[in-house]
């Protein structure tokens, strides 16, 4: 992983840039720094900033990526070259000092067998999920922040025939399918002309003769558009989500499918879903273990 661009500017924390098993740094507001390391968040006592220098790095930073960072843009969202993520707010919508937190990308390409031998998922629900994607099933995966939904969806994309065209959307490019034939978009690409959204992406994707659509996460309006891509023969999707349980997110993707909408209703949307959704995979993250709670067959439930 390289991280040169900004190591200049980070010196505290250079080594835990450099470690292959931190997953994220965090610098609180009150100069305290934390990391995720296997699952697990600690405090790292030891390190610090001076005064003023993580606020200055963090402009300069800004300034090389083509941003701005200052009182009357506080807040500063950023891929590194490595596809690793940066976030960063400064005062005055954070106080005393600055809020940073880096989320490392890795490249260490996890296949199902890796997930298994770590307890994430049993062999039982590993073949259910891999028949499920072969078979071109809808999944959609729910989960907690960093409860390992991308890593899941990365893996269970390893089962898509060799042959079918995958269009993937994301909001930041996180994920690398093993697979030859995968065409990538992104919403957040800073253009600075107008913001080009998930559903316009989406919208877009489906004019160039998708096999499989991946989404990266559901979370604004792109809902509607999914489940009527769904709906009109698109088969395979793959798709995450934020919730705290497999029926909490087909009610938060009904909630998503029905804003900005004024003739449907959360219960139609609801059933709508139940039809196009096929399989609903709950990981839980529970004291730094993360494991597939459930997997919930929805055709069953209509």
């Amino acid at each position: 992983m390289s991280f040169e661009v900004i190591i200049p500017f980070l010196k505290p924390i250079e080594d835990l840039l450099a470690s292959a098993t931190i997953s994220e740094i965090m610098v609180n507001p009150d100069s305290s720094v934390w990391i995720e390391e296997a699952g697990q968040v600690r405090l790292m006592p030891e390190i610090s900033f001076e005064d003023g220098a993580l606020q200055t790095g963090l402009e300069v930073i800004a300034n090389r990526f083509g941003k701005k960072l200052d009182v009357d843009s506080p807040i500063l969202n950023l891929r590194l070259p490595d596809g690793s993520r940066l976030a960063a707010m400064i005062p005055p919508v954070v106080n005393p000092r600055p809020l940073m937190t880096i989320r490392k990308f890795t490249t260490r390409g996890y296949k199902l067998a890796d997930l298994i031998k770590a307890g994430m998922l049993t062999e039982d629900q590993a073949a259910t999920l891999t028949e499920a994607v072969e078979s071109g099933q809808n999944i959609l995966i729910a989960g907690a922040t960093g409860s390992g939904k991308s890593t899941l969806l990365g893996t269970l994309a390893d089962a898509i025939p060799d042959h079918e065209r995958i269009l993937l959307i994301e909001d930041t490019a996180e994920l690398h399918l093993r697979k030859p034939h995968v065409v990538s978009a992104e919403s957040q690409t800073d253009t600075h002309h107008s913001r080009i959204t998930f559903d316009d992406l989406l919208k877009a994707v489906l004019r160039h003769r998708p096999d499989r659509i991946i989404v990266g996460e559901v979370r604004g309006p792109e809902a509607r558009t999914l489940l009527d891509a769904m709906n009109t023969g698109h088969r395979g999707t793959l798709a995450t989500i934020h919730a705290s349980s497999s029926e909490e997110a087909i009610y938060r993707l009904a909630l998503l499918t029905i804003r900005n909408t004024t003739n449907l209703v959360l219960a139609t949307a609801e059933d709508e879903i139940r039809r196009c959704i096929d399989l609903v995979v709950f990981i839980r993250r529970d004291r730094g273990r993360r494991y597939v709670h459930d997997v919930r067959t929805i055709s069953s439930a209509i």
